[in-house]
């Protein structure tokens, strides 16, 4: 399955504390990026940076979370390969991960539950992407979206 790395802001914290800790217990390799510890004064954009670096260096996947999910979206996808959309229940998931291969899984801590949260994550880790022509097609397209309008980090 891969390693699954894990951040959020103030607004996430303590629902990232409470994922991470079930998602253990059911075998997932989980690596907490922070924040270690509450500061309500933190912002989303330090930690979808640091899981978004992690997965383009060592693979994996990602999950953030604030209190929409939005703005974790926002920013992880400015990280060319870094496919991110905010998700908030089974389908939602599932759909992302199938149709257009979601790499960076975004949750609205204010939104869901954190039980919720759990059948999310599961949905889109246990879906595979539809490896299909036009779903290739698509994915090739958005790849040359990149190349043309993102510089390389």
């Amino acid at each position: 399955m891969g390693k699954i790395y894990i951040g959020s802001d103030h607004g996430g914290f303590e629902f990232k504390q409470r994922l991470t800790g079930l998602l253990k217990r059911q075998g997932y390799e989980m690596v907490d990026m922070g924040p270690l510890t509450y500061d309500k004064e933190d912002d989303y954009p330090d930690y979808a940076e640091k899981v978004c670096r992690e997965i383009l260096a060592w693979g994996g996947k990602g999950i953030l979370i604030c209190r929409s999910g939005h703005g974790m979206a926002i920013t992880a996808n400015k990280f060319p390969g870094i496919y991110a959309s905010v998700c908030w229940n089974e389908e939602s998931a599932a759909k992302g991960k199938k149709d257009d291969n979601i790499n960076v899984l975004c949750l609205p801590g204010d939104l869901i539950t954190v039980e919720d949260a759990q059948r999310t994550v599961i949905s889109w880790l246990n879906t595979p992407f539809e490896n299909i022509e036009r779903r290739n097609r698509r994915m090739d397209k958005v790849r040359s979206i990149e190349r043309r309008n993102f510089r390389q980090v």
